[in-house]
């Protein structure tokens, strides 16, 4: 797991809008980077929408909300054009920066797969908040809370 204050693992990731990224392409501003498990699901669903909703305020705060997940960018297409999510999942089959990030282990039930967390990451890459075990509604305010306090 990553932990704050720690560098930020590198990863090169296929977004929904078909292109490459990496985390150096976030340098400069804050990033709100969030992993959860399966596009189109219930609490899934309801995570993305309310961050797409606060996306103007968090932008305004100075940072970008990008999604990770297993799922391939056509999904992530799919579900970003079913609720007009207006920001990039990223598409890690093989599941390395899940796993590198610490956002992968037992899911009770739904056994091993992409745990829901979310990482604040600075603009010279350093984590500066994890938020290790995220409920989906509401989670936008905790990441707009903690942006303000941190003044950012």
């Amino acid at each position: 797991m990553v932990n704050e204050g720690e560098k930020a693992p590198d990863f090169l990731l296929v977004g929904s809008d078909g292109r490459k990224h990496a985390m150096k392409d976030f340098r400069g501003k804050y990033l709100v980077l969030y992993f959860y498990p399966k596009d189109d699901t219930p609490g899934c669903t309801t995570e993305a929408k309310d961050f797409n909703a606060s996306r103007k305020e968090i932008k305004e705060l100075g940072a970008e909300v990008v999604g990770v997940s297993k799922d391939s960018p056509e999904s992530h297409g799919k579900f970003c054009s079913k609720y007009s999510l207006d920001f990039i999942l990223l598409s890690d089959p093989e599941s390395s920066a899940i796993k590198a990030y610490g956002a992968y282990g037992d899911r009770g039930v739904f056994g091993k797969g992409t745990l829901r967390k979310t990482y604040i990451i600075d603009k010279n890459g350093i984590v500066v908040k994890v938020f290790p075990k995220v409920k989906p509604g509401g989670h936008d305010r905790e990441v707009i809370e903690f942006l303000k306090s941190a003044g950012k």
